[in-house]
């Protein structure tokens, strides 16, 4: 790894105790990407408090899952306090100076001085020089970001004479997913492939609207108690059900896809969306065609908006598998949306990057 450098054009505004925004522009970007930089740390700013921070982008991602994408992570240098925990919001500026390919933190991190956190695939490298004359001008790269500092962050400096009572970790979920796990004090059960479970009227309807609604009109399931499953896989099911009691995100490595189908059909709106951060994790030029019907069948628009890009910045290599030439047999308007995508304002003044897909 090279040496970490530091760009030089740098502003901030500080809001109040718990909110803070940032700019930063980093120049000669070709020049970084071509001396493969290990990581570019922005100048240090403060939040008040003696916090200070800086913002750290590794051209080159951190690891070999994101080797191909820029990472950009938010660092708490130093802190009187034992930790922070801060949300914060990414954007590129735009050539119009306007906040574009935005992505949001769907979790808070928690900070320890010395310790960053952010997002490890910001943005696909080649999808950003593809558009270099919207994302780049003159070569410049500026990044907007704005944070929010929890007030739950507690403080306990040196200087300290009153310890804290510390409250205990919150169990609920653990003890929820006892009741699914153990099957204590059910009341109805439900049979998916000839597999049947137990599990908890009160907390199905309390999650999923699908399940209330069998449960609050005289349907069937009301009156007996149970409910017969179809389309699922008992392991999805599982997979669906542990979020249902827990609301933490299962394995989804291997079955994103299906398990999206399952948040859908009974209303999960969570599950739906962190199957889209692990299907946007796995995009790849084989997959990126079925992950934009996919986007599409579920209703998933940021899915839909990731995969839309990534086609566009692959375009060539997308044309050529055979899942896009399915997708444009079965689906030929999702087609027609790749390249209508190109009318956004941001695309509007860029050669066409999908001028290599095939149309038939």
């Amino acid at each position: 790894m090279s040496k970490n450098i530091i760009a030089q054009s740098w502003d901030y505004k500080l809001f109040s105790v718990s909110n803070f925004y940032c700019q930063w522009t980093i120049d000669n970007f070709h020049f970084i990407l071509e001396e493969e930089q290990g990581s570019i740390i922005s100048p240090s700013f403060s939040t008040g408090d003696n916090d200070n921070w800086c913002l750290r982008v590794h051209p080159n991602g951190v690891d070999e899952e994101s080797s191909d994408y820029l990472s950009v992570n938010l660092k708490l240098l130093s802190s009187p306090k034992s930790d922070i925990i801060a949300q914060f919001q990414l954007w590129i500026i735009n050539v119009k100076g306007e906040k574009t390919e935005t992505v949001t933190s769907p979790k808070s991190f928690r900070f320890l001085p010395g310790i960053e956190g952010g997002y490890k695939m910001f943005i696909l490298r080649d999808f950003l020089l593809d558009h270099e004359y919207w994302l780049l001008p003159e070569d410049k790269l500026t990044l907007f970001c704005r944070g929010l500092l929890y007030p739950d962050s507690h403080n306990i400096s040196e200087e300290s004479t009153n310890p804290e009572i510390q409250a205990s970790r919150c169990m609920l979920a653990d003890e929820l997913g006892d009741l699914w796990e153990n099957s204590h004090f059910t009341d109805c059960c439900l049979f998916v492939a000839g597999q049947e479970f137990l599990a908890h009227k009160a907390i199905l309807a309390a999650r999923s609207p699908v399940f209330r609604a069998m449960f609050e009109h005289d349907m069937e399931e009301r009156r007996n108690n149970c409910v017969e499953i179809h389309d699922l896989e008992p392991e999805v099911f599982k997979a669906m059900m542990g979020f249902i009691y827990t609301g933490k995100e299962p394995d989804l490595d291997s079955m994103a896809d299906t398990v999206l189908a399952a948040a859908d059909m009974y209303g999960l709106e969570g599950l739906k969306i962190l199957c889209e951060r692990a299907l946007c994790r796995n995009l790849s030029v084989e997959n990126a065609a079925h992950t934009l019907f996919l986007a599409d069948l579920h209703s998933t628009q940021q899915l839909k908006t990731q995969a839309l890009d990534f086609i566009t910045a692959h375009a060539s290599e997308v044309s050529e598998t055979s899942s896009w030439k399915t997708m444009v047999d079965l689906y030929p308007y999702l087609e027609a949306e790749a390249y209508s995508s190109l009318a956004s304002p941001q695309r509007s003044l860029l050669e066409s990057p999908l001028k290599g897909l095939k149309q038939t």
